[in-house]
């Protein structure tokens, strides 16, 4: 069975670029495009991983991430924040809300791809 990988941005080229990249490494992919979707789609979906934007409308990227990592039933699942912000202070935040890997805008592939694998133990 494939693993189930929530993508979350509200830039739909990137978005789709992602769902692309991860989808032809054999992953399923679910989508939303701004924090209240995210978190919703996390709770029913009970996705492997999540992709997570910090920019984003409604809630953003960091309270998605606290409200899920602070939750006994969400907090094992493994975020990536895949963000435009690139400063130290932004990777710091989101070490602080759970996140378990911080990458920055714009990104490798093949290095979203191996992290992936990484945090699913594959």
């Amino acid at each position: 069975m494939s693993k189930k990988i929530l993508i979350v941005d509200d830039e739909p080229d990137l978005l789709e670029m992602v769902q692309i990249t991860l989808e032809t490494e054999g992953y399923e992919c679910i989508v939303a495009y701004d924090g209240f979707r995210a978190l919703d789609r996390a709770r029913k979906e009970k996705p492997d991983l999540i992709i997570l934007d910090v920019m984003l409308p409604g809630l953003n990227g960091y309270k998605v991430c606290r409200l899920l990592k602070f939750d006994e039933q969400y907090k094992r699942i493994p975020i990536i924040m895949l963000t435009a912000e690139a400063q130290e202070k932004d990777r710091l935040i989101g070490e602080e809300t759970g996140a378990d890997f911080y990458m920055t805008k714009p990104f490798a592939a093949d290095k979203l791809i191996a992290k992936v694998a990484e945090l699913l133990g594959k």
